[in-house]
């Protein structure tokens, strides 16, 4: 599994585990990744959730607020689109 698959993989299986409309910080999926050195997964995390957004699959917010991933800055959360 190539290092964006595994991330995606995290990403998704972390949300789709948790009840419908509910969030995850990126981290949590760096730190599924990588326990130890979580914090150097985050650029992986954060870009596999963006291209999750372009597919429409993931939606990426701040304070609650969808927002452009690539315009986001500071914390986020990740949350799956709704339909």
């Amino acid at each position: 599994m190539s290092d964006d698959s595994a991330a995606r993989e995290a990403v998704l299986s972390l949300l789709e585990n948790r009840r419908p409309g509910a969030s995850i910080c990126p981290s949590e999926a760096a730190r599924r990744l990588d326990p130890v050195h979580w914090r150097d997964e985050m650029a992986r995390v954060r870009a596999v959730a963006a291209r999750l957004v372009t597919e429409g699959r993931l939606e990426v917010t701040q304070k609650g607020t969808v927002v452009d991933p690539a315009l986001a800055r500071g914390p986020i959360r990740l949350r799956l689109a709704r339909e």
